[in-house]
């Protein structure tokens, strides 16, 4: 059993997507709804999951940007958040949180998990996603 802390950052709208880290770690694609009046977003979907040794290049370049925006309704935007991890862990818990949150748009690890029992302990700015949780494997 391994435990795997994630401390997530954002949330960053899609107009300003550029100051997601370019950093190891895993991120997460929102559908959500800003508020210009009081500069905050209202999130309501998990839309997908990933990982990268390099978030912000991957996000920016990402081949499944169209199919994220289909998930979108009137008024929305896509958001994305950021949790840092080292490349040793970062795929087990892209796979963690994939496997227990099932994003509409993931399609990997979304019903198999094939490494060993793992716990996810989240924090920061995480919604849609739970606090802590323990997938085993398949």
């Amino acid at each position: 059993m391994k435990t795997i802390s994630l401390e997530f950052d954002g949330y960053w709208r899609e107009v300003n997507k550029g100051g997601v880290p370019a950093e190891s770690g895993v991120y997460g694609v929102y559908a959500c709804t800003y508020n210009k009046d009081q500069s905050t977003v209202s999130l309501r979907e998990l839309v997908y999951v990933g990982e990268s040794s390099d978030v912000n290049s991957r996000i920016s370049n990402h081949e499944r940007l169209p199919d994220w925006k289909k998930r979108l309704k009137t008024g929305e935007t896509l958001c994305y958040s950021f949790a840092k991890v080292e490349k040793a862990d970062r795929l087990r818990a892209e796979a963690a949180v994939i496997f227990h949150q099932k994003p509409p748009c993931n399609v990997e690890y979304k019903y198999s998990f094939p490494f060993a029992d793992t716990t996810i302990k989240v924090a920061g700015k995480h919604a849609k996603i739970d606090a802590v949780f323990t997938v085993y494997q398949t």
